[in-house]
């Protein structure tokens, strides 16, 4: 279905050029649809777009289930057979758009897993300050705690992002989307002395590196380094339950939330674009909430 890759090949640009999303992402999309695209190949006939109706999008969606896909993995398909008729249909390639009125499936709410403020603190307190990369290590979980940013922000954060002195940085999230996000003292103190002591040290003499947060060798960290990191650090402190990168971006919002703060600020903070990714911090606050009163309450 020549008409199909072509438009699906304009649609990806319209993701990359227009929306800014990460390639990742856009790969992301590009594999639903091919799926898509190639099931349509077989039902649709005489092969054209505007052919489609919505029998052939259940009946997609039942291949899918038929194959052991998950309800979350059908309703990110469903998404992203949504979004290209929609795209379609604006471009003026099909006068129709066969997702209207289509159900995304029941999903069963998945809370966050988050630490405790006491487990945080044992985490952060971890590293051996008396080496280099202990204190870069100390500096990134302050960082990573005390602004709540996403991983792949930290790691392509660089020298310029941060103002200390002013007590701000700047993060480019999902798209290269920009936020400023305030910096706590702990956070201000810890990054302070690893620019000051050990990134110089790590840098091996390339003072070219614009990259904040450097490994060994002198380069910008990854993502499977932060999490090598992340988890030596976790068995030094006594944490047994599963921890990624992630788990300190949940641990930031849920404390926030615990403590009063405002959701909307939270969620301008977090760079969600919707609101009700933001609150789902609410429901693992009261989940925690109920569990302190089950555990010590003595009627409970």
């Amino acid at each position: 279905m020549k008409e199909a890759e072509d438009a699906l090949n304009d649609y990806l640009h319209f993701l990359r050029v227009e929306r800014q999303l990460a390639e990742n992402t856009i790969g992301s999309y590009k594999r639903d649809l091919l799926g898509y695209i190639r099931y349509l190949e077989k039902e649709v006939q005489p092969g054209s777009l505007d052919g489609v109706t919505r029998a052939h999008i259940l009946g997609y969606l039942q291949v899918l289930e038929r194959g052991g896909k998950s309800p979350r993995t059908i309703s990110r398909h469903i998404s992203s057979i949504r979004s290209f008729h929609q795209f379609l249909v604006r471009e003026r390639i099909t006068t129709t758009d066969p997702t209207i009125q289509l159900d995304l499936p029941k999903l069963e709410m998945k809370l966050p897993r988050v630490l405790s403020v006491g487990e945080v603190d044992s985490l952060i307190a971890a590293p051996d300050r008396s080496k280099p990369a202990g204190i870069r290590d100390r500096a990134m979980l302050e960082m990573l705690y005390g602004t709540g940013m996403r991983v792949s922000e930290c790691i392509g954060m660089n020298t310029g992002d941060v103002h200390l002195s002013m007590g701000f940085a700047r993060v480019f999230g999902k798209g290269g989307k920009e936020r400023i996000v305030p910096l706590g003292r702990n956070a201000i103190d810890a990054v302070t002395a690893y620019v000051e002591q050990a990134r110089p040290l790590m840098l091996k003499g390339d003072r070219s590196q614009d990259a904040l947060f450097v490994n060994s060798r002198g380069g910008r960290l990854t993502r499977q380094g932060v999490w090598k990191l992340l988890n030596q650090h976790a068995k030094k402190a006594g944490i047994t339950k599963e921890l990624t990168p992630h788990t300190l971006r949940h641990s930031f919002a849920t404390h926030l939330v615990e403590n009063g703060a405002d959701l909307r600020a939270i969620q301008e903070m977090l760079g969600h674009a919707d609101i009700s990714t933001t609150q789902i911090y609410t429901h693992v606050s009261k989940t925690r909430l109920k569990d302190v009163y089950s555990k010590f309450h003595p009627r409970a």
